[in-house]
């Protein structure tokens, strides 16, 4: 039954208003079917029910009324206004009262609520019914997306303690370009252009970095420089990668159904995508025993790969794919998986988030090999911070250290070449330097 309204104009209740409209529209949806324009025939309905309530309300209250009961019917409530400002990167909903989110690398509680914590579980309802997904008090976690591609997180309690939790990292509808990342200074011309050139030449490519420092947009980027005449398969948890190649194969895990059966995780797409003849695998993150299986594809002809992993710093990339590779069941010693992860990875590209919210490619390492139980890493690209300037803003450049990779010719073989301008030293230098090195 719709709230009753008070009798004087000045004396109504915002919510009231809005709850009073939504009932009287959602019987309306009920009898009426809507054509392809659901959005105007919704606000002729919003018209009719403001012109029968003979109230003479301000225009500028009808406004914010229409606008969120269009929010409420066609988007995602209260949360909507976030999601559609371009600036926004973030939101994070911390029970029904507290909503947060991150506007140029900052985070900032808004003065939006929820009415109490059943919305909010209603709006998590809303978001994965259309994806099969679930979540009750025995699977009480989700990951879902958005219809444009956002990238959803939810937790209820008993697991959430304060109250159902949603956190979404909102999909950039102007995707990134290279071009762009080199004018917000996340790297140098000249990284960049080693960067697609080793996706060209099929070198094998780990994205390192922390939650939030942009590594599934830096996949993004490198994945639209591979030749649009080859085979692609990208695996995700929820899809989120946007290659703009024809020839592109997109497979996502499942959740279990209510009876614990039926799940297919990453590793199992990752083994299933050997038998698709890829020409490229891409996995958007890996987090489990899936790293096994990944570093046995990089060594096995299927070069070019691409994925990203959650570390601190190019070292600590190489440490947790060692234990991520112990989580697939495989009893290996600690040497072999190193062997494994030296012969299959060439390259890691660290990315980070600095403390004033700007985001980086902070390192750019090669994988030289093995020495005794040790991986061999080189810095190609560094960035070394100067100090810390106006406002809390980190001073400090991109810098290549000198040094020419050892997989430099593959890169010919591939058939390009890089000046030594790029990688900061003479000629002269360099070769002396990677004779040294390969002894």
């Amino acid at each position: 039954m719709a709230t009753p309204l008070p009798s004087q104009p000045r004396a109504i209740n915002l919510q009231n208003l809005k709850s009073h409209l939504l009932g009287t529209i959602s019987r309306d949806l009920e009898s009426t079917p809507l054509g392809d324009d659901r959005k105007g025939a919704i606000i002729l309905m919003i018209q009719k029910a403001f012109t029968e309530l003979k109230y003479n309300f301000p225009t500028p209250l009808k406004d914010q009324v229409t606008r969120e009961i269009l929010d409420e019917l066609l988007g995602f409530g209260p949360l909507q206004p976030l999601l559609d400002d371009p600036d926004i990167s973030e939101v994070m909903v911390n029970g029904h009262e507290k909503v947060y989110i991150e506007r140029k690398g900052k985070i900032i509680r808004t003065d939006i609520t929820f009415p109490n914590d059943d919305a909010v579980l209603r709006m998590i309802d809303k978001i994965i019914m259309p994806l099969g997904r679930r979540i009750d008090a025995d699977s009480p976690t989700v990951d879902a997306r958005l219809p444009d591609g956002s990238r959803v997180n939810a937790v209820i309690p008993p697991v959430a303690i304060d109250g159902p939790t949603i956190t979404i990292r909102k999909f950039q509808k102007d995707k990134l370009t290279m071009e762009q990342y080199i004018n917000l200074g996340t790297v140098t011309e000249n990284m960049a252009e080693f960067m697609r050139i080793c996706v060209l030449s099929r070198l094998n490519i780990i994205i390192s970095g922390g939650t939030g420092s942009g590594k599934t947009t830096l996949l993004n980027i490198l994945s639209s420089f591979i030749s649009p005449t080859e085979r692609i398969v990208t695996i995700e948890d929820a899809a989120e990668l946007k290659l703009q190649q024809d020839h592109v194969v997109r497979m996502e895990t499942k959740t279990p159904n209510s009876d614990g059966k039926g799940a297919v995780t990453i590793r199992d797409l990752v083994r299933n995508s050997l038998r698709m003849r890829p020409d490229r695998i891409v996995v958007g993150e890996v987090r489990g025993g899936e790293a096994l299986d990944m570093l046995q594809a990089m060594n096995t002809g299927h070069d070019g790969s691409l994925t990203t992993l959650h570390a601190n710093s190019p070292r600590d990339a190489l440490s947790r794919l060692e234990t991520l590779v112990l989580m697939s069941g495989m009893d290996l010693p600690l040497r072999v998986i190193r062997e494994q992860a030296s012969a299959a990875v060439d390259l890691i590209i660290q990315q980070s988030r600095l403390k004033d919210g700007s985001r980086k490619i902070t390192s750019i390492t090669e994988i030289c090999g093995m020495e005794g139980d040790t991986v061999v890493m080189t810095d190609i690209f560094k960035f070394q911070q100067s100090g810390v300037g106006e406002n809390g803003m980190v001073i400090g450049e991109l810098k290549p250290t000198g040094i020419r990779p050892l997989f430099y010719p593959r890169i010919e073989a591939a058939g390009f070449r890089l000046g030594p301008e790029v990688f900061g030293a003479n000629i002269g230098v360099m070769l002396a330097h990677q004779e040294r090195r390969s002894r």
